[in-house]
């Protein structure tokens, strides 16, 4: 059982999305008080509605990239929508949620002596030309491209802190978060896993982009959250690390599998596919694996199955 002397006090910026709302409940069990900050701008109050009231949790509603004044032990920084869907609707705005919000959690970071996790994106690859991708690959990203905002975005944050790191000793970790998937999903965020879920629940069409060909690796939530407390508590490296399932399906055998598990009669249809849409996707887990032993344990189909269960 913890101590009170082991609980901290931990923030965490976008706790009202997908994975912050995972990672909130999961540090709240394990006897820690969270503080929540969200905009709300692509997260979801509902997402958090039940631990309102719980004595170890609070929220305050306020974008990242204003003054953050808490007093914390760890820091989460999750902030910065994270489909296409959200972060195309204001590139502008993401750009500045990516950098402005990286300087003011480190400031936080700074004041207060705090370690702190940022949430990179494997997006940093862009449409990789190696395969696996590992931490060293330094990309294939268009810099004037319609998902610029979002991947030269994470990008910059990745300077920002290493110069903090390097510049204050800033106590500091960076994760490469692939494609992760579970509850609390936002349904309308443009995801491959929330759109094939949703079409097929609702016997629409399955819409696959290109000839589903392209490749994804998916990694359910609660593993992603578990990687991500392992890196913030480990004291061998600061990253960045790849956080990701190796396990790579193209898009037409997940739409398959989809409809496979939902029993849906829904047809798969193809569409044009994006802008800058990465061809292959797969993470080298190499490094977290040989440094703290951290591996994805929910097989895909599992996951689904649980994912289906929280749309349905």
């Amino acid at each position: 059982m913890m101590t009170q002397k082991d609980s901290k006090r931990i923030l965490i910026t976008g706790g009202a999305g997908f994975i912050g709302t995972n990672l909130c409940r999961r540090l709240i069990n394990e006897g820690h008080s969270v503080i929540c900050l969200d905009d709300l701008s692509s997260g979801h109050l509902d997402n958090i509605k039940d631990l309102l009231d719980h004595p170890s949790f609070s929220f305050i509603e306020q974008s990242v990239t204003e003054k953050i004044d808490v007093d914390v032990d760890q820091i989460y920084h999750l902030a910065c929508p994270a489909s296409p869907v959200f972060y195309q609707a204001d590139p502008l705005k993401t750009i500045r949620t990516c950098v402005d919000g990286a300087f003011q959690v480190l400031e936080l970071a700074k004041r207060t002596n705090a370690r702190v996790l940022f949430t990179s994106t494997s997006e940093v690859y862009g449409d990789p030309l190696e395969l696996p991708q590992r931490e060293t690959y330094r990309g294939n990203v268009n810099i004037n491209g319609i998902r610029a905002c979002y991947d030269e975005g994470k990008r910059i944050a990745e300077t920002v802190f290493c110069e903090y790191y390097r510049n204050f000793q800033t106590d500091i970790r960076i994760v490469r978060i692939f494609n992760t998937y579970g509850p609390y999903m936002h349904p309308q965020d443009g995801r491959v896993v929330s759109n094939f879920i949703i079409q097929a629940l609702h016997k629409e069409p399955l819409t696959v982009y290109g000839d589903g060909s392209q490749t994804r690796s998916f990694c359910y939530v609660e593993d992603t959250v578990r990687a991500l407390i392992s890196v913030l508590e480990n004291d061998i490296f600061y990253g960045p690390v790849n956080v990701g399932n190796p396990h790579e399906i193209t898009i037409r055998e997940f739409a398959e599998t989809v409809l496979k598990l939902t029993g849906s009669s829904s047809e798969i249809i193809s569409l044009p596919l994006p802008q800058d849409d990465p061809v292959r996707r797969c993470p080298d887990i190499t490094k977290i694996k040989e440094n703290i032993g951290w591996m994805p344990e929910i097989p895909l189909e599992e996951g689904l199955k649980r994912t289906i269960s929280y749309f349905s």
